[in-house]
């Protein structure tokens, strides 16, 4: 095949797909609003099943609804009726996915699923199907053709039916008022779930690793402190361990420029008063909302009281993915 002849099978597989979708819309109707109102209504979990290509669609449906705020999980209707029919219960409902409607794994389950009385929700591509006529709500994703050559290969067909899998998710998100927050609750390995729910506490360094120096210190031990502890300043604290100033990496520079004796010179004279500072129960990107407004490089962590409490760089967050 030429570069063009490649290229222009992709554009059909991707028109025949997009149309498959755009097709769905004017289906948009009782029936949908019933399978929302099933689900929304529902005590237990959405129980959603497929075999084969249907299988896959199916799985990441049920961890679409499961990650949006729909409990959910996938059972393979092979393994169902050999024991895991068990993970059903009276309060579920069933989502099934099968683009014939006739798959012989799920109509083995159908007996079962009407003597417990669960809601059914079928996604099929005909009505007139074993699968289609046993549900309580019947939702068409049949598609005039599929994008494969020899109109055989699920492709159009499973992309219609995840985009409505999708739109059944969001519309049950929006529905029950799922925020950001409820998602980072679920994603807290994501980057947005890292955003939004670590805490200053959750990554600061504590106790010796925290560079700390008291008033009166000499340049010479605050640059010991600063160099053991690595973070490119000391805080400088008095006798309660209240924070009174911070002394930098800049402010060393700027000392040995004016040839200062480090031994004799000490830390009141040139630290920065009035620094910056962080609580650790706020957010992390709060943080890094100080750090990038003041382009500064740490944060000393104090309580109410101005007690040294912890401390933190861009590092520490880079390292905690929140910057």
């Amino acid at each position: 095949m030429s570069d063009a002849s490649m290229v222009a099978s992709a554009q059909r597989v991707l028109d025949i797909e997009s149309a498959a979708i755009r097709d769905l819309v004017p289906r948009l109707g009782d029936a949908f609003v019933s399978a929302c109102r099933l689900c929304l209504a529902c005590q237990g979990r959405i129980v959603v099943t497929g075999m084969g290509k249907s299988g896959h669609i199916a799985g990441k449906l049920a961890a679409t609804l499961a990650s949006t705020g729909t409990p959910a999980f996938f059972v393979h209707p092979g393994e169902a009726s050999h024991g895991d029919l068990g993970m059903i219960t009276r309060h579920d409902v069933v989502l099934a996915l099968s683009n014939s409607g006739e798959t012989a794994e799920l109509s083995v389950l159908l007996p079962t699923i009407r003597r417990l009385d669960v809601p059914l929700i079928a996604m099929t591509g005909s009505a007139a199907s074993t699968l289609a006529r046993a549900a309580t709500v019947h939702l068409d994703v049949a598609v005039p053709e599929e994008a494969c050559p020899m109109n055989l290969a699920p492709t159009a067909s499973t992309t219609a039916t995840l985009a409505l899998g999708d739109a059944l998710a969001v519309v049950l998100l929006e529905q029950r008022g799922f925020t950001e927050e409820d998602f980072a609750r679920s994603h807290p390995g994501g980057r947005l779930g890292r955003r939004l729910t670590l805490r200053v506490s959750d990554i600061m360094r504590r106790d010796a690793d925290v560079p700390s120096v008291p008033l009166g210190t000499t340049l010479a031990v605050a640059l010991v402190e600063m160099s053991e502890k690595g973070m490119g300043f000391t805080a400088v604290v008095n006798d309660q361990h209240q924070l009174e100033g911070v002394f930098t990496d800049g402010d060393l520079r700027r000392s040995l420029d004016r040839r200062l004796d480090v031994h004799d010179t000490t830390v009141d004279q040139l630290m920065v008063r009035g620094c910056r500072t962080i609580s650790e129960e706020r957010l992390a990107t709060q943080a890094v909302d100080v750090i990038e407004a003041h382009k500064i490089t740490s944060l000393p962590v104090v309580d109410e009281e101005r007690l040294l409490v912890g401390a933190l760089n861009v590092h520490d967050l880079l390292r905690a993915g929140v910057m």
